[in-house]
């Protein structure tokens, strides 16, 4: 089942909370003028039902408010932490 909502793809910075982790969403683009590479990081607040941890990359979805920092849900665990890196990521990296 499809839906309209967004998603976005981050890195679980904090778990500290009760049933929240704060994810960092890493966004490149090229600047329109300037043709400057820009790096924008933002944090999110997510509901976290999968007791995901500190390193672990996520997919959080939008969602209805649940507090009054929290607007995003996290979906499902891309990588956890205590998983081997594998070479392809390794090499993506440099």
């Amino acid at each position: 089942m499809s839906n309209n909502r967004r998603r976005l793809t981050g890195v679980v910075t904090s778990d500290k909370m009760m049933k929240t982790a704060v994810v960092e969403v890493t966004r490149t683009f090229r600047h329109p003028l300037y043709k400057k590479v820009v790096h924008l990081r933002k944090r999110y607040k997510a509901h976290n039902e999968l007791e995901c941890h500190v390193g672990d990359k996520v997919v959080i979805v939008e969602s209805k408010p649940l507090s009054r920092d929290k607007r995003w849900v996290i979906q499902s665990i891309v990588r956890r932490t205590d998983e081997p890196v594998k070479s392809e990521e390794i090499a993506e990296g440099e």
